[in-house]
């Protein structure tokens, strides 16, 4: 890691990270644009063009980064993981320089900009982060935080060059911002379900919609298999774009991979991310070709089997706590997440502790029942958590956020009231009145707290606590765990 000494002053890491705070949207905007019923469009793209052009580059440019574009509800982070763990691996007739671009970030920023699998360094990610806010110049107009470090990842990629990007969208598909790209070497789609309902849609038919939009005219693109209603969705945005999309079974080749965890969903996404992998292989090699039967080559076996996906489906032992990390945050995925949490813990003896938090979304309210009533059924007793910690995203008690974890899109006032964790607290007294309920401030002080719990437990016992709900709960729970400043 580079010193900020090595950067002029006024041009640090830091100093990067701070103009990239100041394009936040604020919560103020952010509500009137609900009450106006503003919503993401095809302007919307247009503007993510006008800045590229202002840059420096056009979408034709992007052709050359090759890219493998991922939407989904579920599942997607994982899939880009899984392509770019393969794709990394690969060394014939040279090894491949593979990009990644993913969101949101766990403990730095950088972490969304990865090269060769490790996110860029501060001084990389400085130096580009200012060439392009040069670029833009100083008339005022500049895109809002995701957007700009999606523009910025496309400059790194390019300068760096980059063989392969796997991007994964931010939110939806047919206006994200990182749908400026026109011709990708393939498009995938993971599981729908229901999220962002604001912007895509209450249904999955709409979310599904959306999704699709992601998938270019004469371009290879593959879904996992979906429900019925979003598959007829993905087929009939497939037909009008003029394109074949092929909906996936989990591959046989999977068999005897030891694909972690050891589930349906996740070698549903190993599935779609060995189809994504051997197109844009197919693309990017001459002669390469991969037999749909027998078993896969060593670098996807080791792809598979050795990726590196922080924030899920983790395990973290200490000596009093053993700690299981997920970063689920939709009904669907908390569900998934809780029986994983279940299955890891059930020859284990000790009370079972939950910290959860999801910020700003109305809809979190119902993220609860299948949580609780999965771990509750899991039990031969019928008990769930014993203890049940709802905190905020707030990372360290005394000194509040670090830098990269500011976030000005949730109302102030929500969080020093804690307002969503005491509704969170309410709903759980209903769901299992014999949990014993705490609304704590900061994740620092949940985890203190969680700590604390071991002082009772009977010997031979540990504390089994679940931290879930949200990614940015999650990654500062493990910077916190780690003491690690980037993951």
């Amino acid at each position: 890691m580079a010193s900020s000494s090595s950067s002029p002053p006024g041009r640090t890491y830091n100093d990067a990270i701070d103009a990239l705070n100041t394009l936040q949207t604020p919560h103020s905007v952010i509500a009137a644009r609900r009450a106006a019923n503003v919503r993401p469009d095809a302007h919307s793209l247009t503007e993510m063009r006008s800045y590229l052009s202002r840059i420096g580059y056009s979408p034709s440019d992007l052709d050359r980064l090759h890219i493998i574009h991922v939407a989904g509800t579920k599942g997607k982070g994982s899939t880009c993981a899984f392509v770019d763990s393969i794709l990394a691996r690969h060394t014939h007739p040279r090894p491949l320089r593979v990009g990644l671009f993913t969101s949101p970030h766990l403990i730095a920023v950088r972490e969304r900009i990865r090269i060769s699998s490790r996110p860029i360094s501060e001084e990389l990610f400085a130096r580009y982060f200012f060439q392009v806010w040069d670029r833009l110049g100083d008339d005022g107009t500049k895109p809002i935080y995701a957007r700009y470090l999606t523009l910025m990842s496309w400059h790194v990629f390019l300068a760096e060059g980059v063989d392969v990007a796997v991007y994964e969208t931010g939110i939806g598909g047919e206006y994200d911002a990182t749908n400026v790209v026109e011709r990708p070497a393939v498009a995938g789609i993971s599981t729908l379900g229901i999220d962002h309902v604001y912007v895509l849609g209450k249904t999955v038919e709409e979310i599904a919609w959306h999704k699709g939009g992601i998938m270019k005219a004469g371009r290879p693109a593959f879904s996992v298999e979906q429900g019925a209603a979003a598959e007829e969705v993905l087929r009939r945005r497939a037909e009008e774009k003029g394109v074949e999309l092929r909906v996936l079974g989990v591959d046989r080749r999977l068999e005897g991979v030891g694909v972690r965890p050891d589930a349906v969903f996740q070698k549903r996404n190993a599935t779609l991310a060995v189809a994504l992998a051997e197109t844009a292989l197919a693309e990017l090699v001459p002669g390469f070709r991969l037999e749909n039967e027998g078993p896969f080559p060593k670098e996807f076996v080791e792809g598979l089997e050795q990726v590196v996906w922080r924030g899920r489906c983790e395990v973290k032992e200490e000596d009093e706590v053993t700690w299981y990390v997920d970063g689920a945050h939709t009904v669907d995925s908390l569900k998934m997440a809780s029986r994983w949490f279940t299955g890891e813990c059930a020859e284990r003896a000790g009370p079972k502790v939950l910290i959860f938090n999801q910020q700003g979304r109305s809809e979190a309210i119902d993220f609860l029942d299948g949580l609780c009533n999965t771990v509750k059924k899991a039990d031969p007793a019928g008990r769930g958590f014993r203890h049940v910690i709802f905190c905020t995203n707030v990372t360290y008690a005394e000194t509040g956020y670090k830098r990269d974890f500011v976030n000005h899109q949730y109302d102030p006032k929500d969080i020093e009231k804690m307002t969503a964790q005491h509704a969170f607290a309410e709903k759980w007294a209903k769901l299992d009145p014999d949990a014993n309920i705490m609304v704590i401030h900061s994740i620092e002080e949940a985890i203190t707290t969680a700590r604390g719990l071991s002082k009772d437990v009977e010997p031979g016992q540990k504390v089994q606590a679940l931290i879930t709900g949200s990614l940015h709960l999650v990654g500062g729970a493990l910077g916190i765990l780690e003491k690690a400043d980037a993951l």
